[in-house]
């Protein structure tokens, strides 16, 4: 089988319902319809997002992170159209800090089951992860809605005073320097991060543990000249490779609990697949 066909079955044996759907729309001409209707079940009465759309927020409740995993779902299927993005705007403006930005978490996740990393003070700031990637986002999809001034003001500011940076953070900062309308200002910003994003990237594709490798920062091709051919083929090259022979993919973070590794590996399988299509990888 070759590695669609292979990663369809890994998917049918592991993955989400909603990781199925996105498979079949993605690459088996299935229906876009049913999976935003899935992704719909995941977005509470407030416009936030819970239900473990993001696998290691187990809770119901809304939290922040997990509008950007629902917008970049609704990215693939071209539909900042939907009546779930500005519910989810108006959700972000109601929990945005007084400097602008969204926290990476909210308190009240101490009152479900999740990761040990997801942790916070009473009273969080505004922070890049995940502001920067949602503002990106609504960027490219040419949305208008008064919560995107707010938030691009807020990273602006905060890009402007990174000196060092972590390899989360910089990918969130690369996602909306390589997405914001603005391309003059984001083109110097990068060409002033530059060196402290790579920094944060492990370029050898065999480093062992939570490394960030370069697709995860250009999952498909960029704008910014972060990466040559050279190194992203490296990469590819290794992403075909690690297909494991049940036809998925693993993540490299701790596993905490073991549904999530099924979770993870359905998502990241999907990812996986759109970034090899994305740089003419998959067959046909």
């Amino acid at each position: 089988m070759d590695v669609l066909d292979r990663a369809e079955q890994y998917l049918l044996l592991h993955g989400r319902l909603i990781e199925r759907l996105r498979f079949a729309a993605l690459f088996r001409d299935g229906s876009r319809e049913r999976v935003l209707d899935v992704l719909c079940c995941y977005q509470n009465p407030d416009g936030g997002f819970g239900h473990a759309l993001e696998p290691d927020l187990r809770g119901a409740g809304s939290q922040p992170e997990p509008v950007e995993v629902a917008f970049w779902i609704l990215d693939e299927f071209d539909a900042f159209d939907s009546p779930m993005v500005p519910a989810a705007c108006d959700y972000l403006a109601g929990i945005t800090t007084p400097d602008g930005g969204v926290p990476f978490v909210l308190p009240s996740v101490r009152d479900d089951p999740r990761a040990p990393w997801w942790q916070t003070d009473d009273d969080p700031p505004g922070n890049l992860i995940p502001t920067a990637s949602i503002a990106g986002l609504l960027h490219k999809h040419g949305i208008s809605h008064p919560w995107l001034a707010t938030a691009t003001d807020f990273c602006w500011s905060r890009i402007a005073a990174v000196q060092e940076t972590s390899p989360y953070e910089a990918r969130a900062i690369v996602t909306f320097l390589n997405l914001v309308r603005d391309r003059s200002r984001a083109e110097a910003e990068f060409a002033r991060l530059r060196e402290a994003i790579l920094a944060t990237v492990a370029l050898d594709p065999d480093t062992p543990g939570e490394a960030h490798f370069p697709l995860d920062f250009a999952p498909e091709p960029l704008r910014l000249p972060l990466f040559g051919q050279d190194v992203l083929d490296t990469h590819l090259d290794a992403l075909v490779s690690t297909q494991s022979d049940e036809g998925g993919w693993s993540p490299n973070f701790q596993m905490w609990t073991p549904l999530v590794a099924h979770e993870w590996s359905g998502y990241l399988t999907v990812a996986q697949l759109k970034t090899l299509r994305a740089y003419g990888r998959l067959p046909g």
